[in-house]
């Protein structure tokens, strides 16, 4: 049995981000856990720029984001294991993992953080009709092919989904010589950033099929081509929009799903929308001592983000460790009206800072007004010009209105038109 105070699962950004912070807040044993060989995690195979404009203030491909974090790692005594796979996480805090090295391994810890990231939803997910030819993927295995191991995937090319891989993906194989015919969004707006589609489609010249999707696969050994249909306001496909398109590799970008099958195992509640834990404002979970962060917790538009919500994991584990963290009445919020969901879901109303709620619109939102409130009474009112469920929205909730609010009332954010 090893002991630790801290045991982070999961070596990517949101893992590298909150065991260093937990280092900063005086946490003096700490290990990574990582099942890939190497720490960075997805960043590793995101060559693209883009990434470090809010965190770093620069702009930086993936690989070098996730370098910035490995060398500070390094530099301290933080342990790291990686190629190393956990399988349980059981209720006093005790990891059971594996790697080559090491066998069958057992680890105690005062606290762990939850950092696992998410998984892309595969073909299987959204029943498309068609054989199981070779020549459909997701985005992501695509990027891993040309990024990591230097193969093309295929040379006329449809991606169904707009999500921001999808359109990454989409110039990427462009500049590879391939014939991207098209993005097909099921959706009547795009997934993605605006950045994204301006940079990744416009700029290529690439179309965007809003209001579409792939309705048929064709093809015995490899893909010939996919049936693409318009969809209603429903999300029907309309009988009569049928058209063929000539194609070898069809990629998928049609959302990410966070890994949460350890968290589940560990009977940790999980929110329904994110498919995340529910957490408070230091991310930990139903359970005393689990923290969660990253894309295991809700799905990110930027790393930045990550980053940002990681550290507040990190402190937060550094505060249970101590003895420092608040443990008395909280507050729920809710989100309603055009709010999917709000992280976290619950706030110590002892908390000793100002809380950012991170959410999602559930539609397109153009000079609409966000409403927070508690009960009856108006908390905040903000206007945003534009409001679209692809970027994650935030606003801050002072401390001394979250301790002002009434016993058993919710915070509650909405859209008003």
């Amino acid at each position: 049995m090893l002991n630790y105070e801290l045991a982070v699962i999961g070596g990517g950004p949101a893992g590298m981000a909150a065991a260093l912070e937990a280092r900063e807040n005086g946490v003096q044993k700490i290990i990574i856990l990582e099942r890939a060989a190497t720490l960075g995690g997805i960043l590793e195979q995101c060559i693209h720029a883009g990434f470090g404009l809010h965190y770093f203030k620069e702009e930086l491909s993936g690989p070098e984001y996730a370098h910035r974090f490995i060398e500070m790692v390094e530099k301290t005594d933080i342990d790291v294991k990686v190629d190393t796979m956990v399988l349980t996480i059981d209720g006093d805090n005790v990891i059971t993992a594996t790697n080559n090295a090491d066998g069958l391994i057992e680890i105690k810890a005062k606290a762990i953080v939850l950092a696992m990231g998410c998984r892309e939803r595969p073909r299987g997910a959204i029943n498309i009709s068609g054989s199981r030819c070779s020549g459909i993927m997701t985005a992501g295995t695509a990027q891993k092919y040309v990024n990591i191991d230097g193969y093309m995937p295929g040379h006329k090319i449809v991606i169904l989904g707009s999500g921001d891989i999808g359109l990454i993906m989409a110039r990427r194989m462009a500049l590879e010589g391939a014939d991207v015919k098209m993005v097909c969004e099921l959706q009547p707006y795009s997934n993605g950033l605006t950045r994204n589609i301006v940079q990744c489609l416009d700029d290529m010249g690439i179309p965007l099929k809003l209001s579409c999707t792939v309705a048929a696969t064709h093809g015995k050994d490899r893909l010939e081509g996919v049936t693409i249909v318009k969809t209603d306001e429903k999300l029907r496909p309309i009988p009569g929009t049928e058209e063929y398109v000539e194609c070898d590799t069809l990629l998928l970008s049609v959302g990410l799903i966070p890994e949460n099958e350890l968290t589940r195992m560990a009977g940790i509640e999980l929110d329904r929308v994110t498919n995340g834990a529910v957490v408070d404002e230091y991310r930990q979970t139903s359970k005393a001592g689990v923290f969660a962060c990253g894309n295991v917790l809700q799905v990110h538009d930027l790393v930045d983000y990550v980053t940002i919500e990681s550290k507040l994991a990190g402190e937060g584990a550094a505060k249970f460790i101590k003895g420092e963290m608040a443990c008395g009445k909280q507050v729920e919020t809710q989100g309603v009206d055009g709010v999917r969901y709000i992280v976290p879901q619950k706030i110590n109303k002892e908390t000793d800072k100002d809380v950012n709620l991170y959410f999602r619109v559930g539609s397109v939102y153009k000079g609409a007004k966000l409403v927070v409130t508690a009960g009856e009474q108006v908390i905040l009112t903000k206007k945003r010009p534009r409001m679209c469920p692809s970027e994650m929205e935030t606003v801050t909730i002072k401390k001394e209105v979250i301790e002002a609010i009434p016993d058993g009332v919710k915070l509650t954010v909405k859209v008003e038109e």
